[in-house]
């Protein structure tokens, strides 16, 4: 299951948005056809709730069974009594949203917490008693150098902890960091820079003994995000709260990501989701799409256009066959994925 807290500056309305989360909680857990094995509380600032929140979540969903229930947290928001009482919660694992080491990188992001306070809370959440501790690193942003992330990398090492994510910084369109780049205040890293930060990423974290199971995601072995790899593996899920994504029996819905609309539909019993069901090709393509961002790749069972692409991709060195008959991104293939990808789709 997958708790969905999207970014807001409406913290007078938190109470009314936990009483429509817990509601919608109640009247879908009978979609659920197995015991929920993960659950996941993110996609915004779900640090900003009580701990008595996070408790009536948990409670309200049942986690006797789950293996996996991971929080995002953001440093800014962290302190020892809340990681004790969010601990004693149910949460087992928690993803900080630390972005950079790096003060003016921080800055340029527009993040409110500093390197310090990342790192204070990296320290806070492993002496309230975590050992499955994951933090989001940036690379590629403005005024980043290659010496710089290189430091990122080793200042999270010396951590200790279990599991990182990484982005690429992408320019969205009508962002403030994209106005900048178009304004020439700020000036984006070129594609040669950006590929070598990647590729010692992933050189370093396989020498600090870190697994690359998926496109942007290292782990040391055994800690990898159960509740991620079921996205990745087309698993079902639930997602509740506005905005929240759910996939199940072939189906893709979606609640409205608006505030008022989600907690009007909630309460009244009117909320109407959006929804599509995939068709052949569509799971196809996302089999090709999900299996080629990890390690295990995809197997050869596609259609015989795509037989003769991949054979001409194994022979430009941007795919590769394994030992078991499975096909894999190589790590020139890493840097063209998405093109991999296209290739490949019917």
């Amino acid at each position: 299951m997958y708790c969905d807290f999207f970014s807001t500056t409406l913290l007078s309305r938190r109470k009314e948005y936990m009483d429509a989360l817990l509601k919608e909680i109640e009247t879908r857990r009978n979609e659920a056809s197995e015991p929920i094995r993960t659950i996941y509380i993110g996609g915004g600032t779900p640090s900003t709730l009580e701990p008595t929140d996070i408790q009536a979540i948990l409670r309200t969903i049942g986690i006797g069974q789950a293996q996996e229930v991971s929080m995002e947290m953001n440093p800014g928001d962290m302190n020892e009594q809340y990681l004790h009482r969010i601990k004693q919660a149910g949460v087992n694992r928690l993803s900080i949203g630390i972005q950079s080491f790096q003060d003016s990188l921080l800055q340029v992001l527009g993040r409110r917490h500093t390197a310090k306070q990342a790192i204070d809370a990296v320290h806070l959440a492993q002496q309230a008693g975590f050992d499955n501790i994951s933090i989001d690193l940036m690379y590629a942003l403005p005024g980043q150098t290659l010496e710089l992330w290189q430091s990122d990398i080793e200042i999270a090492l010396q951590l200790g902890i279990q599991h990182i994510s990484t982005y690429g910084l992408m320019y969205e369109e009508g962002t403030a960091l994209t106005k900048m780049v178009e304004t020439g205040e700020i000036e984006a890293i070129d594609e040669d820079t950006e590929n070598a930060m990647y590729d010692y990423l992933c050189q370093r974290l396989k020498e600090a003994g870190f697994e690359h199971y998926e496109v942007s995601n290292f782990a040391l072995p055994g800690y990898e995000s159960k509740h991620n790899s079921s996205y990745w593996d087309g698993t079902q899920y639930i997602g509740v709260g506005a905005g929240a994504h759910s996939y199940i029996d072939h189906v893709r819905s979606w609640n409205p990501s608006d505030l008022e609309t989600y907690i009007i539909g909630i309460n009244e019993g009117t909320l109407v989701r959006e929804s599509e069901t995939l068709t052949d090709n569509d799971l196809y393509n996302e089999r090709i799409m999900l299996g080629l961002r990890t390690c295990r790749g995809i197997t050869e069972s596609i259609p015989s256009h795509s037989r003769s692409n991949i054979d001409r991709l194994i022979a430009e060195k941007l795919l590769k066959r394994t030992d078991d008959g499975r096909i894999v991104a190589t790590q020139k293939g890493l840097h063209i994925l998405n093109r991999i990808i296209e290739d490949l789709m019917i």
